[in-house]
């Protein structure tokens, strides 16, 4: 079973930079849909980046230009840097797969939920 651990939240003032880190153990990311999510208080979990099996990337309209996801396939790690953070991007980060050939913006189609990483970004 994958497990994933991610890292790399913090405080941040707007216009700030984060870069997230999502570690995989028990299987390989370049196999899986890798999708990262937020979710904010009172909010549901939404989709702001994936990437496929053949490294195609999908980003939320909300982060467009601003985030990006990578993955090192030697390392088994997937990226999301942040850049211009906003006070609406605070929430916590969570990376998750999706065993699928397709992306979906939906988190019950994705597993191996991670602890998730505080993202708080003061205005």
């Amino acid at each position: 079973q994958v497990q994933l651990v991610e890292s790399g939240g913090g405080l941040v003032q707007a216009g700030g930079s984060l870069r997230l880190s999502c570690a995989a153990s028990g299987g390989t990311i370049s196999t899986y849909v890798m999708g990262w999510f937020r979710q904010a208080p009172g909010k549901e979990r939404e989709l702001v980046a994936a990437m496929s099996s053949g490294g195609y990337t999908y980003y939320a309209d909300s982060v467009k230009g601003r985030f990006t996801m990578s993955r090192n396939v030697a390392k088994n790690t997937v990226y999301l840097e942040m850049n211009s953070l906003k006070p609406d991007d605070t929430a916590v980060y969570y990376c998750a797969l999706n065993p699928g050939a397709v992306i979906t913006t939906t988190p019950k189609r994705y597993s191996g939920w991670g602890q998730g990483t505080q993202v708080t970004v003061s205005s």
